[in-house]
């Protein structure tokens, strides 16, 4: 006759199993909607080496790792900061707290993340987190009238600046 600890030990285990689906269905879920936001807001555009120019050419294990490509304006030149770094050291509510005050310089969509809801935010928050640390921190911008040296996308000066 069997023991009633190896008659339950099944039955518990079944009863275990079958709680982990919808966690991993509502994880599974909201990886997916961060894989869609950071897809349509442009945030692989810029955060994503050479995801611009070839977005099914560059997989997911290398998106949101910042870019070497300048963007030099009126501002100054800017670069695409690498995201897996810069939100693995951050909480998810100082996430939020960051993304709604954002004032980034250009070309930074600063609107782009004031109107998204804090449940877009949080899943591009954890499909981050999920994709993890990786990659090198972006060149530091540079102030106005310093030239970068690397390849840059030039946005036209404002008229008075030309003359």
């Amino acid at each position: 006759m069997p023991s009633p600890t190896r008659t339950l030990l099944p039955a518990v285990s079944l009863a275990l199993l079958a709680a982990l689906p919808p966690a991993q269905a509502a994880d599974d879920a909201l990886l997916a909607r961060g894989r869609y936001l950071v897809q349509i807001s442009g945030c692989n555009d810029c955060h994503t080496s050479g995801y611009l120019m070839g977005p099914d050419k560059v997989p997911e294990s290398d998106w949101l790792k910042g870019d070497s490509l300048g963007w030099y304006g009126p501002w100054g030149t800017t670069y695409p900061s690498n995201l897996r770094l810069a939100l693995s050291d951050l909480s998810e509510s100082q996430w939020l707290a960051l993304a709604r005050g954002a004032n980034f310089r250009p070309p930074m969509p600063n609107q782009t993340l004031h109107r998204m809801t804090d449940d877009d935010l949080r899943a591009i928050y954890q499909l981050v987190k999920h994709l993890g640390p990786a990659g090198a921190p972006a060149p530091m911008a540079l102030p106005p009238g310093d030239l970068p040296e690397g390849p840059v996308v030039m946005f036209p000066m404002p008229p008075a600046a030309n003359k």
